[in-house]
């Protein structure tokens, strides 16, 4: 099993997921064009792809998401809720495969199990991810206003995480986002700050955490070096060992093993 991420941030969304030949495209933010060029970069075609699954609505997420699966007759899942907001993207004359999920249900597309959970997030349905392979257990949270006991039952004793990092407190507060948006991102419903990352993690079985990221940082409100740094105090390890999900590079490939 092994996970990549193709950029994560305010500007665009993916991530894939490969176990054996099976491999699923979390989220698509990005243009056709521009998916396709970040899959070249891990030696990956659209056609390669098994499925895309939707966390939630929001353009960041889905804006590339429908328009690259009905080029590619690539299937989807998503919940009902995300479906409905999200009709906005679908081009015309689609023939989509849309499948609708319930949010506390796990399914397999192949070689993968999804586990979705629900999140607190200002969407319809939004959901988050634990995908796996019968053995080992990646664990994906982003845009997410606060954490909850059913995260931390969701994401404890995984092989991988990927954690959101989304701003500092002190950096919004001061930053230059007008006050509505920073109530928004700083709000219950809206994305996590590094040191409620940091707790969120202090509180989930560690012992078999093999990969450690930092994902959707914002450009304004954060940066690489406090996110690890929160990170990094909890897990008790060197500021390199934990990665960051680029805007613009993502992460290369992450084996589990």
């Amino acid at each position: 099993m092994r996970f990549a991420s193709l950029g994560s941030g305010s500007a665009g969304n993916a991530l894939v997921v490969e176990v054996n030949n099976t491999r699923l495209m979390l989220d698509c933010g990005f243009s056709i064009k521009e998916t396709t060029s970040r899959l070249a970069r891990l030696n990956l075609k659209p056609e390669d792809l098994a499925g895309i699954v939707i966390t939630h609505e929001h353009d960041d997420h889905a804006g590339g998401a429908f328009k690259f699966a009905a080029k590619h007759h690539i299937p989807v899942w998503l919940t009902y809720g995300t479906l409905k907001m999200a009709e906005r993207y679908f081009p015309n004359q689609h023939d989509l495969q849309l499948n609708v999920i319930d949010s506390h249900t796990p399914f397999n597309v192949a070689d993968i199990e999804v586990c979705p959970y629900p999140v607190p997030h200002d969407a319809r349905e939004p959901v988050q991810c634990v995908f796996g392979d019968g053995q080992h257990r990646l664990g994906v949270l982003t845009d997410v206003g606060r954490t909850t006991l059913h995260i931390e039952q969701q994401l404890s004793g995984c092989d991988a995480l990927v954690l959101e990092c989304n701003h500092d407190s002190a950096m919004l507060r001061n930053g230059p986002y007008a006050a509505s948006l920073k109530k928004r991102v700083g709000g219950e419903w809206g994305h996590l700050e590094n040191s409620a990352s940091a707790d969120l993690l202090a509180k989930l079985d560690r012992s078999k955490l093999q990969h450690l990221l930092a994902a959707h940082l914002s450009a304004k409100n954060n940066t690489p070096l406090l996110a690890k740094s929160a990170l990094a105090g909890v897990a008790d390890c060197a500021l390199d060992w934990i990665g960051v999900a680029d805007q613009a590079l993502g992460f290369d490939w992450r084996q589990i093993s």
